[in-house]
């Protein structure tokens, strides 16, 4: 089996599990308990916030507060936000956004907030200058991700905090970094950045939990109400083999940056380049060098996706046609459709993420086997004379 899907999940790094397992064994205590029994959870979870601290470049600790995932991190900043500024109705974020954010602003919408979506060009670049004009006075919050989860594409998240903050210094800022977090160097405490959210899962931590940091001047309400959990921001018994988790596996990936950064991206780039150059209907959606390093988004004209993924699934490579939280749906990606992708081609795009437990061999394979997949479907897509003229045009 051959996993190109990371930016979906991430298999857990072993030394992660490893980090895990006495909390669910023998250490498996309520950390918030006064006996000593209870001191080793304690410890677990206060070291796993330091590493967090570390890993997004925050000022301390207390800035670092623990989710379940990126979209209740999304959802505990927006509407905690929200809450907390009842006389301001109007929220900004982009047209490519994750379903987690969107979704969210949709249903804002509902309840009577204005939103403005902000456009992207045909690279996936965000429109800094509608950004620029669309932040008012009575703007209560901005979200932009880092990095989107289909494409890869960076946006420059330092610059838009600048620009947020002189526009209007009190509306907050979010940012969504779960597809950055472990692939790129993050330092919010150099930032104006408000908050900003990450999900393990991503940087092979397991699924089900998250971290938020909180820039300590942000007031917010709580989306869980209970107990003094997470200083009183997120109730509920600590999840401490996650946490330790989680933590573990950002000491790992802060490690790790410099490999994911070249290595990762040095195979990421042949295989791109090694489908481009055999596949003659194959077309790079984004061709940014400020992509994060592993992920590549390729379109495969007049065919269907669906048909491809099934077709790789036979011969062992996992790959996706978008973001896992929309691929049950046959619409075609929303991401792709505001970069203006081509319809031709728009239905054939393929996103093939990979990670630091990427192989060359693996990503040889699919070069090699790929041309062959395509040459069958290719065949029998109804678009024969279309695709004559593309192969013609593209030598």
């Amino acid at each position: 089996m051959i996993y190109f899907d990371n930016n979906a999940t991430t298999k857990i790094d072993e030394r992660v599990l490893e980090e895990m397992l006495p909390y669910l064994r023998e250490d498996y205590a309520n950390p918030s308990s006064m006996y000593d029994f209870a001191k080793k959870p304690a410890l677990a979870i206060k070291e796993a916030r330091g590493k967090m601290k570390d890993f997004l470049g925050a000022n301390n600790e207390k800035e670092i507060f623990f989710t379940s995932c990126g979209s209740e991190s999304a959802n505990m900043a927006i509407k905690g936000t929200l809450n907390c500024n009842k006389g301001k109705k109007h929220i900004i974020t982009t047209k490519v956004e994750h379903p987690c954010v969107l979704n969210l602003y949709k249903s804002l919408e509902k309840e009577g907030y204005e939103a403005d979506y902000i456009s992207v060009d045909s690279e996936g670049q965000l429109d800094i200058d509608e950004l620029k004009s669309k932040i008012r006075k009575d703007t209560a919050l901005v979200s932009v991700m880092y990095a989107n989860n289909e494409t890869g594409v960076i946006n420059p998240v330092e610059e838009i905090a600048d620009i947020v903050k002189t526009k209007s210094p009190e509306t907050i800022f979010f940012v969504d970094a779960v597809q950055a977090g472990g692939k790129i160097p993050i330092n919010v405490k150099d930032t104006q950045i408000d908050m900003l959210g990450v999900s393990g899962h991503k940087f092979h931590a397991p699924k089900g939990v998250g971290a938020l940091y909180i820039r300590p001047s942000v007031r917010l309400t709580p989306l869980i109400n209970g107990g003094h959990q997470e200083r009183g921001l997120r109730a509920g018994t600590e999840n401490v083999p996650y946490i330790a988790g989680i933590g573990k596996a950002a000491e790992l990936a802060l490690n790790s940056l410099n490999y994911e950064m070249t290595e990762v991206k040095r195979l990421r780039d042949k295989l791109e380049d090694g489908i481009l150059k055999n596949v003659f209907n194959s077309r790079l959606n984004s061709s940014l060098k400020n992509r994060v390093p592993n992920t590549s988004n390729i379109g495969f004209e007049y065919v269907e996706g669906e048909l491809i993924l099934l077709h790789l699934s036979d011969i062992g490579v996992c790959a996706s046609s978008g973001s896992a939280c929309t691929s049950g749906s046959l619409e075609p990606s929303h991401v792709l459709r505001a970069m203006g992708i081509p319809f031709t081609a728009l239905h054939g795009s393929i996103r093939f993420s990979l990670s630091r437990f990427t192989t060359e061999k693996e990503v040889d394979y699919v070069i090699e086997k790929l041309p062959g997949i395509m040459e069958k479907l290719t065949s029998i897509s109804p678009y024969q004379d279309e695709l004559m003229k593309l192969k013609q045009r593209r030598g």
